[in-house]
């Protein structure tokens, strides 16, 4: 039956709310509605008549822009400085509990929007958009979690080595910091082109126009801004529901509640110690706790995770644990742990001499280490991963990376958005190479000088940014195109976006950068200094929240790839020599399909578990 008129206003109306912005021709300015406050009157200016050619940004995110309005205001300073400083608190707080609760920038995207009116009926001006952008990009650096946080929990709290609260500071501002240099070498390849689109920026542009743009409100219906209240009101009222009045949500085990004396049924059924299989999480902080939020991601990212999930953790781990492949069955089928031959937990400290080195003798007399069959998995995994995103790179992206690099220093053909900011005074280039260059020489003089405390080499600070520039390229390419983040790069499309100059742009990011480092850092000071055996599963009490399983997994790295070396686990002297078939396997993954590159992209994707960072070559 055909459908009604009423039907078809209907559908209108819903994709209005539930997908904003949305209509059928991608090359029209995207909004459906009336200028938007902070565009020119006269609109989109004639010689720029073409719009992105991906779709769903064409779709998002506006044609024009304002120069005049007022970006770096009073009320811009104190919600951006605050709204960084509260989140890096709370991130770093509840990153050391059993189900760590990542705050993102949303939240401040969000929260201050009544504050900035409030403070905007105080003085002159409205509370703008661009204001708002700059404060999210604040709240972006407490967003996320600083790595070098794991280095000092791991050496205070696991190795229980003394490192000073000083040094530990250099270490956090100069790791956070090395990331502009980056960021700005690659700012062309990762930011400027089209094709980068960082799909998670998206969301938030969607938001930010939701907030800032007057709308009507449809017969019969709901305004974006209206529908958005409705969706924020009821998602914090469900969260009463798995947070404290039943936290069963959390992980619903069916298998497990059928068979709950079966140790096979735990192993299948388990969502926290086994492989989760019919295990539903109804607690959105879980289902969205490693990887962020599924809304965000495109389909394809996202059925090609579930897609390699799947085999790994249905199909190959259960496989090789029940065929006892390197002794499987002796360790638990899923876990971070490391053990010995006889599957006891391996006693890391006796291994250590006094000058925090490795004693062979001891290592020797204790046995070669043990990993789960999971553990192994995702090492092998992860190795895999690597070569693939190395080959992906150079089949599908190789021609675009070539013809850049050779236009770099010459007129090149620009979107919108590229031509919109062109109008904005740019951050030079070298002003990141200074910052790396200085960064880099602090970072090894604190190497040589408290060599004591980081035990890390000249050579070591090089080797690491050597690898550092050689894969931020190609897996910047993969992130910026499947919704993994590197903050620096995504922060710096979101501001491409948003049309916020990039000058005042980087200043909000080293900015925020600073603050967040400092209260990431105190944060971490405070609770390994007040919370006793924080991390210490074995003298913990069982209902203890302060687990630290993101930090588990790096301590268990750290000794694997630091302490015991990969030689040792990977190597010609390991247990594990056959993983490293996997880097053979990687490389190879993105030739089976690239011959049918016009119907079908293999994508690589980013995964998460228990803070063990490893990526998927879809199948």
């Amino acid at each position: 039956m055909a459908p009604s008129p009423r039907d078809e206003d209907d559908d209108q109306t819903h994709h209005q709310i539930t997908t904003p912005l949305l209509h059928s021709d991608p090359a029209a300015p995207s909004s459906s509605f009336s200028t938007p406050p902070w565009l020119p009157a006269d609109g989109v200016e004639e010689e720029e008549e073409e719009n992105s050619p991906i779709e769903q940004v064409a779709l998002t995110v506006p044609v024009g822009d304002d120069a005049s309005t007022p970006v770096l205001t009073f009320r811009m300073w104190v919600l951006g400085t605050a709204s960084c400083a509260v989140l890096s608190f709370l991130n770093q707080f509840f990153w050391y509990r059993k189900e760590p609760l990542s705050i993102t920038s949303v939240s401040a995207q969000i929260a201050v929007v009544p504050l900035g009116h409030l403070m905007a009926s105080a003085s002159t001006g409205a509370f703008n958009v661009k204001e708002h952008v700059l404060i999210t990009i604040f709240a972006n650096s407490g967003a996320g979690t600083v790595y070098a946080i794991h280095v000092i929990t791991a050496v205070r709290v696991f190795y229980r080595q003394h490192i000073s609260f000083f040094v530990s500071l250099l270490v956090v501002l100069t790791t956070q910091v090395l990331g502009f240099g980056w960021a700005g070498i690659f700012r062309r390849y990762l930011v400027e082109p089209a094709a980068m689109w960082w799909p998670y920026n998206l969301v938030q542009v969607s938001l930010f126009r939701a907030l800032h743009e007057k709308e009507e409100r449809p017969k019969g219906s709901l305004t974006r801004n209206q529908f958005f209240m409705v969706a924020f009101i009821c998602s914090f009222a469900y969260y009463v529901f798995p947070g404290y009045l039943f936290q069963m949500l959390t992980s619903l085990s069916w298998i497990c509640w059928i068979f709950p004396q079966s140790v096979l049924a735990q192993q299948l059924g388990s969502g926290l110690r086994g492989l989760g299989i019919g295990a539903i999480g109804l607690d959105w902080s879980t289902i969205s706790s490693y990887l962020g939020s599924p809304l965000a991601s495109p389909w394809f990212a996202t059925a090609n995770i579930a897609v390699g999930f799947l085999f790994i953790m249905y199909v190959i781990t259960p496989i090789a644990y029940w065929l006892n492949v390197y002794k499987a069955k002796t360790f638990p089928i899923f876990s971070d742990g490391l053990f010995t031959s006889a599957g006891q937990k391996y006693n890391i400290s006796s291994i250590i001499d006094s000058d925090f080195h490795l004693d062979v003798k001891a290592y020797e007399k204790n046995g070669p280490l043990y990993l789960s069959t999971f553990f192994a998995m995702t090492y092998g995994v992860g190795f895999a991963s690597l070569t693939a995103t190395i080959s992906h790179v150079l089949l599908f992206h190789g021609r675009e990376i070539w013809q850049l690099s050779k236009s770099a220093f010459q007129e090149k053909k620009m979107d919108v958005h590229t031509r919109l900011m062109s109008r904005y005074k740019q951050v030079p280039e070298w002003w990141f190479i200074c910052i790396l260059i200085v960064n880099i020489a602090v970072t090894i003089f604190a190497c040589e000088y408290y060599i004591d405390q980081l035990q890390l080499p000249w050579w070591g600070v090089l080797l690491a940014c050597a690898l550092a520039i050689f894969f931020t390229l190609p897996i910047g390419i993969i992130t910026a195109t499947t919704n993994q983040a590197l903050t620096f790069l995504q922060d710096f499309k979101l501001g491409h976006y948003m049309k916020i100059p990039p000058r005042t742009m980087f200043m909000a990011q080293v900015v925020g950068t600073l603050i967040a480092a400092f209260v990431y850092l105190g944060t971490a000071w405070w609770l390994m200094e007040t919370i006793p055996n924080i991390c210490n599963t074995e003298l913990l009490q069982s209902d203890s929240p302060w687990t630290c399983p993101g930090d588990h997994v790096f301590y268990d790295a750290s000794v694997i790839w630091g302490l015991i070396s990969p030689r040792r686990i990977f190597g010609d002297l390991g247990s594990y020599s056959a993983v490293n078939w996997f880097f053979l396997a990687g490389a190879i993954a993105p030739l089976l399909v690239w011959p049918d590159a016009p119907s079908y992209r293999c994508q690589l994707y980013y995964l998460d578990i228990s803070g063990l960072p490893f990526r998927l070559c879809c199948l």
